[in-house]
């Protein structure tokens, strides 16, 4: 399959740049996978289309404020760290702009000082391996010092950081917030659990490879970057439960998807494990455990528009979406959701 067979038209004034004021009044698209029928509601209608006994899969993680503005030592240069992943400790896997200041041994230097790091090594990509050095913890340092990594296609400032995590986060390791979460609020989730339907959580630390450009002209070259992912004993027996009793297991997110699917086997179960996933999901993939899709309208091209065209099919995925550019649905991080079972 050719990557442009996943491009739609999407006019740049579609691209949310705030989150909505109240995270449960964004719009809904509910989507029949088979027929491709479609409906226009508002997010918080989501409970009338959850059974009781269904159920839903939630990423827990964290954004890290991931995102450092630093001088370098001795000219003063202003450079700009993101952190993609933990290697060990103090050790980072980073984007560093511009690259060209960041030669291996360079250091620079973070806040009044409060942190400071040297590059010691070079990564995939053109990423840096850099070491950091601090007093107390370094969550603590990043939290005072650090800004949202947003996606390259927000422009505004973010004025409530937690704006861009879920209101269930709890896992700190995220370089980009599982945005399918965002509309859910702590009310919302208790009606849904009140209803009968089952909540789970699963971890998965987003990379920024969420955000990367397919760069080959066939989809099936495409190599995806690798994620880590945790999936508890507890949360393994309720969604093996709901699997077994014939109930519907909804993932939230593509993270989540990604997750389950990593981890399901052959008889559609799943089992406590952890580890790394470059699941690449597109249209001919058959699922093991994921019946239904929350999520968000994707990048034109992008390897999240093939995976929700995977559970359904393109050309319904396709026609949803130039439906949703008529009704001015907003897109992306900070966008509306679609409902797909």
């Amino acid at each position: 399959m050719d990557v442009k067979d996943f491009y739609f038209d999407l006019p740049e004034e579609l691209i949310a740049q705030v989150p909505i004021e109240k995270r449960d009044e964004s719009r809904l698209m509910v989507l029949n996978k088979e027929n491709g029928e479609i409906k226009h509601k508002v997010f918080k209608d989501i409970i009338d289309y959850l059974n009781p006994g269904d159920c839903l899969v939630l990423n827990n993680t964290r954004v890290l404020p991931a995102r450092l503005i630093g001088a370098k030592e001795g000219s003063g240069g202003k450079i700009e760290f993101l952190l993609l992943k933990r290697i060990e400790l103090d050790t980072w896997e980073t984007l560093v702009k511009p690259g060209k200041r960041a030669q291996v041994g360079t250091k620079f230097v973070f806040g009044n000082g409060e942190l400071t790091a040297e590059v010691i090594g070079l990564g995939e990509e053109g990423s840096r391996i850099v070491k950091f050095y601090y007093e107390g913890i370094f969550e603590q340092v990043l939290d005072k010092l650090g800004q949202m990594p947003l996606p390259p296609y927000i422009k505004e400032k973010l004025d409530d950081k937690e704006r861009y995590q879920t209101v269930y986060s709890k896992e700190v390791g995220s370089a980009a917030a599982p945005t399918a979460g965002l509309h859910f609020t702590d009310e919302l989730l208790n009606k849904i659990k009140n209803k009968g339907v089952k909540l789970a959580f699963i971890t998965l630390h987003v990379g920024l490879g969420t955000f990367r450009p397919v760069k080959v002209d066939k989809i099936e070259e495409h190599h995806m970057h690798s994620e880590y992912y945790i999936m508890t004993k507890e949360t393994a027996n309720i969604i093996n439960e709901a699997k077994q009793k014939g109930n519907r297991v909804i993932a939230v997110g593509t993270t989540s998807c990604r997750t389950l699917e990593t981890i399901g086997d052959e008889n559609g179960m799943v089992r406590e494990q952890s580890g790394w996933t470059n699941i690449f999901i597109y249209p001919g993939y058959n699922f093991k455990i994921v019946d239904a899709l929350i999520t968000n309208f994707h990048l034109p091209e992008s390897t999240l528009i093939m995976l929700v065209s995977a559970l359904s099919n393109r050309e319904i995925i396709l026609n949803a979406y130039n439906k949703a550019v008529e009704n001015k649905y907003r897109f992306f991080s900070f966008g509306d959701a679609m409902f797909i079972s």
